[in-house]
């Protein structure tokens, strides 16, 4: 289907705007997928809060251009589908990641994280970057480390004068 020159400019205008607010992307081969199988991943990118995308290559290089993922722009060759993680590194790697066990057709071939080019063999790797709320919840305990043990250490000589006062009675019951 051929686009008018309107139509490039809006696909480049949306998939730039998505890339400057991105946190990563990853790009797949998506050659031999039933359409489908290809429903489903939009679904499931959809639920994850990724924004998944089939773009033009050289569409694809215009958008990139002036991101972080410019280093994709050598990647985009082939037949592509591009995702965008927004609201965490991680979340479109673990996508890939998760429905690449469901079907063979989905290849991985490249991802960058803040504008560093990784090869698909650093998939699961980006894949188990923690998600927001994990990553808040270890940065609090992080926090509350030093707290709790200065609040175990004041406690710990009171601790020990009731334990050797009751040693104390017992010894006297026992006598």
């Amino acid at each position: 289907m051929t686009l008018k020159l309107e139509d490039k400019q809006a696909i480049v205008a949306e998939v730039s705007k998505v890339a400057k607010t991105a946190l990563s992307a990853v790009i797949a081969d998506y050659r031999g997928m039933q359409v489908s199988v290809m429903t489903k991943l939009r679904t499931k990118a959809r639920e994850q809060g990724v924004y998944l995308r089939i773009v033009r290559n050289t569409l694809a290089r215009r958008a990139v251009q002036d991101t972080d993922f410019a280093c994709l722009s050598d990647k985009l060759v082939g037949p592509l589908i591009i995702a965008f993680g927004y609201d965490e590194p991680g979340a479109a790697a673990r996508l890939f990641r998760d429905f690449g066990k469901e079907t063979e057709n989905l290849r991985v071939k490249a991802l960058a994280v803040g504008g560093q080019l990784f090869d698909a063999s650093q998939l699961d790797a980006v894949s188990k970057l923690p998600t927001r709320n994990e990553a808040l919840a270890t940065l609090c305990r992080v926090m509350l480390a030093p707290a709790e043990k200065f609040a175990r250490t004041l406690r710990e000589p009171y601790a020990q004068v009731v334990r050797v006062t009751g040693a104390i009675a017992e010894q006297k019951k026992a006598a």
